[in-house]
């Protein structure tokens, strides 16, 4: 027993005096490792990280970096999108609407364009006496009128501005030789010329120039889905289209004027500086 215990003690002490001095243990021998430590982690585990230190953070996560500041919008930008709200919100507050909804429309017609010396009338006076047809309307009443959103475009030369006004309305037409009321759908666009003026004093001013409804932008559509008389249809839709453009022409391009003439004067000289100097502006698209 006695002898046991020593050769134990003995290997121990051996095992001690080897690791001091540097020797390599005999092959499959080494210290006892504690109980709660065990062999070495794999590769992927790592040691336990100090109190108050957590876990790296998932991808996509981590601090705030720092954000650099968006760049500014083009001051010609801004610019073209002022005016043409000022423009919108001119027409609207002006009573565009109303005026469109209040065109006495049958009346022009059936008077061959009342008192105009102008195309209106001289177009009216010779389609209503050959058409009699139109002669049995009851009534025609402008509906649901809309101001659209307007579009902006700059000549190539840059001195002028070319505002499109899209409009859209609706026309109910009562008549017996249909035996129903037709409801027609109608868009138009109008087209307003800007440019910019020095007056004596060297005052700036943004003017009207050319005013004039878009060749080709009248649309009229039949909306009720009734097909009425194709004669008769053809003759109205023939009439509405020498009458309306120029009906509505001359009440958009007055209000157009009133407006440009009361615009804020920063707006007017930013707007007219570009204008005088040839400058693009720049849209968003």
């Amino acid at each position: 027993m006695f002898l046991v215990g020593s050769l134990v003690l003995c290997g121990l002490l051996a095992q001690s005096t080897a690791q001091l001095a540097g020797l390599p243990l005999p092959l499959g021998q080494g210290l006892p490792l504690p109980l709660d430590q065990g062999l070495p982690l794999p590769l992927d585990q790592g040691l336990p990280l100090p109190l108050n230190q957590g876990l790296p953070l998932p991808l996509g996560q981590g601090l705030p970096l720092a954000v650099s500041p968006a760049l500014p919008s083009n001051p010609t930008d801004l610019l073209a999108g002022k005016f043409t709200d000022a423009l919108s919100g001119g027409l609207l507050s002006g009573g565009l609407l109303g005026i469109l909804e209040n065109i006495p429309l049958l009346d022009i017609i059936k008077s061959g364009g009342g008192n105009s010396n102008g195309l209106v009338g001289g177009l009216l006076g010779k389609l209503t006496s050959s058409l009699p047809l139109l002669n049995n309307i009851l009534d025609i009443k402008i509906t649901d009128p809309q101001l659209l959103e307007l579009g902006l475009v700059q000549s190539p030369d840059g001195h002028r501005l070319y505002v499109t006004i899209p409009l859209g309305l609706k026309l109910k037409v009562n008549m017996p030789v249909v035996g129903s009321l037709l409801e027609l759908a109608v868009k138009l666009n109008i087209t307003a010329e800007v440019l910019a003026v020095k007056d004596n004093q060297g005052r700036i001013h943004l003017v009207l120039g050319d005013c004039t409804h878009s060749p080709g932008s009248l649309n009229i559509t039949l909306l009720n889905g009734v097909t009425p008389v194709q004669n008769f249809l053809d003759n109205l839709t023939g009439i509405l289209t020498k009458v309306l453009p120029e009906l509505i022409q001359g009440k958009v391009c007055p209000l157009v004027n009133g407006i440009l003439s009361g615009l804020d004067v920063t707006l007017v000289h930013d707007i007219a500086d570009l204008l005088i100097h040839g400058l693009q502006f720049v849209f968003k698209i």
